[in-house]
């Protein structure tokens, strides 16, 4: 290359370079897409501490949840007077059929628990989704056992915001 190359690739491209290695920083000036960031995947990181920390947390609060879903439903099923219902409430379902919801449903974010802690990755978005279906269950639950079904929708709402934030994305 000649000297006059190498002066105008630095005076065009160089300056482009160096603020988009610099990522933006102060006194870069706005990073913007060139040809050779524009469109490309981001690496998923996976060797974050927080995020496993935060997954493994998941899983096991989504295994307690069901085992505590399945002994909600066994209680229903096997006594019926143990639940007293509030009057005058919306949604009125008898509680032998909230025991079977609560069994079935219990069972199923309990094995997406022990699948979630084997590592499966598939588990992630069906403990998100499994979560979402038991805080809802919970709500509709609330004037047969108001304080429990709380706590489980808080449980549930944490859940989601761990197995969510617990795999981002590596801008670099």
């Amino acid at each position: 290359m000649s000297s006059g190359q190498e002066q105008a690739d630095s005076a065009s491209g160089g300056a482009r370079h160096a603020a988009s290695a610099a990522g933006g920083l102060a006194g870069a000036g706005p990073r913007r897409p060139d040809s050779e960031t524009f469109g490309r995947e981001y690496p998923v990181e996976r060797d974050s501490a927080t995020a496993a920390g935060f997954t493994i947390v998941a899983a096991t609060l989504m295994v307690i949840s069901g085992l505590w879903s399945v002994t909600m439903g066994l209680a229903a099923i096997i006594k019926d007077e143990f639940f007293v219902a509030l009057p005058n409430y919306a949604f009125r379902v008898d509680i032998t059929s909230w025991g079977w919801i609560h069994l079935g449903v219990g069972a199923v974010v309990f094995a997406a628990g022990v699948c979630l802690i084997l590592g499966q990755l598939w588990a992630r978005a069906l403990g998100v989704v499994l979560a979402l279906i038991s805080a809802v269950e919970n709500f509709l639950f609330i004037p047969y056992y108001p304080v429990w079904s709380l706590i489980v929708i808080a449980v549930d709402v944490f859940i989601i915001w761990a197995l969510v934030t617990g795999d981002r994305r590596q801008f670099a």
